[in-house]
């Protein structure tokens, strides 16, 4: 597949790396140009382009950047790509550690709904449930025990099919998390919400989260980063995350 990438930080980047290891065409590009993320493209042998040569003529498109770039992108340069074509978000929303306000989001819109209200398209939901570590070194062959797992939401079925196959060709196993408007299952401080689950314990989380009830938990992180440090490590996080929302394993 031919697959755009717009966001090279560690999730944008890290996927790059793992889908042209798996064989597919990449482009990827950022906001400042495509001289910003040649090196990164030359070192996995993608190509560097700007926002709109990721997304011409892609098979699939995968958006790693924050909220507030994603409004900076505007609905003109979806316009020729076909409806066919996956958007993948991969976005999380961290108000007080990152991001401004957004009231739609505060008022319970899900947050890849915004995502796809901002860019006139429709989105699936994936990747945004993994932490960085995670995706780049955790990751196992298909079948393999102990495989961690990564939720993907989305209302058409086809696309849906196409990301988590990607999903799969970077190492984990792809859950089905619903429908977009249930996306706000994976969202930051929910059951499943980076925990470095397996697929049944994923599922689990997923059927146990509570509408409204993450985001009051969301807005304890810095609060709890604080406490772990300037260096948190990744296992630091996970049991922080877990500690949030404990699961009972079956």
């Amino acid at each position: 597949m031919k697959i755009g990438i717009i966001g090279t930080g560690s999730i944008g980047g890290t996927i790059a790396r793992k889908l042209r290891a798996a064989g597919h065409t990449i482009r990827i590009a950022n906001s400042r140009g495509p001289d910003s993320v040649r090196a990164l493209a030359d070192e996995i042998g993608a190509d560097a382009v700007d926002v709109n040569g990721a997304v011409k003529e892609a098979d699939a498109i995968i958006l790693a950047i924050p909220l507030p770039a994603m409004a900076q992108l505007g609905t003109e340069l979806f316009e020729a790509v076909p409806v066919d074509v996956p958007i993948i978000d991969t976005s999380n929303y961290y108000p007080g550690l990152r991001d401004p306000r957004i009231p739609g989001i505060d008022e319970g819109m899900p947050e890849s709904v915004w995502v796809s209200n901002q860019l006139g398209r429709p989105v699936i939901k994936a990747f945004n449930n993994i932490l960085a570590h995670s995706l780049a070194e955790l990751g196992l062959p298909e079948e393999a025990p102990n495989r961690l797992a990564v939720a993907v939401a989305g209302d058409n079925p086809a696309s849906k099919r196409i990301v988590m196959a990607l999903v799969n060709a970077t190492g984990f196993d792809p859950v089905d998390a619903g429908s977009l408007e249930e996306s706000w299952r994976q969202q930051p401080s929910t059951p499943a919400y980076c925990c470095d689950y397996g697929a049944e314990m994923m599922r689990n989380g997923l059927a146990a989260a509570i509408k409204g009830d993450a985001p009051k938990k969301r807005d304890q992180m810095p609060e709890l980063f604080a406490r772990l440090g300037p260096a948190p490590t990744h296992d630091d996080v996970i049991a922080m995350n877990r500690s949030l929302n404990p699961l009972v394993r079956r």
